[in-house]
């Protein structure tokens, strides 16, 4: 039986929120109370937890979309069964090691200027290709 998962009441005057990104696809197995999306307002990101422990079903909302408090966000079928995965042959090892793989560069801030950045000056950040570590704050020291 598929639950649908709806985005949960996100504060008193909050009435909406943009899906940030998915954490489980579909066909996925999750746990009940495990995050499997991520929301985001102007002034928080917030987690979405599975209702239920069952097989991630099909995503409502598209990354980037605004999305209403109470509306579906995706369904879960509990008690389903992840579906089995083709074991696939694992590649011979060689002798020769191979390069060491680099992270992909993004355009997202990394590391103390990200965290302390609310999402709202995250997304500005972005949509202007400013570096957050060249903004000079205005408050007191």
């Amino acid at each position: 039986m598929a639950t649908e998962v709806l985005v949960p009441t996100l504060g008193e005057s909050i009435t909406e929120a943009t899906l940030g990104e998915w954490l489980k696809q579909p066909g996925d197995a999750v746990a009940a109370d495990e995050p499997i999306a991520s929301l985001e307002t102007d002034k928080v990101s917030v987690e979405v937890p599975s209702p239920v422990a069952g097989v991630m079903g099909e995503h409502a909302v598209a990354v980037g979309d605004t999305v209403q408090v109470g509306a579906m966000l995706a369904t879960v079928d509990a008690g389903g069964s992840a579906p089995a995965k083709a074991d696939a042959p694992q590649p011979a090892v060689t002798e020769s090691a191979a390069p060491a793989a680099t992270p992909a560069q993004t355009d997202e801030p990394q590391g103390d200027a990200a965290a302390a950045l609310s999402p709202s000056v995250r997304r500005a950040v972005l949509e202007h290709g400013v570096d957050p570590a060249t903004i000079k704050g205005t408050g007191k020291d």
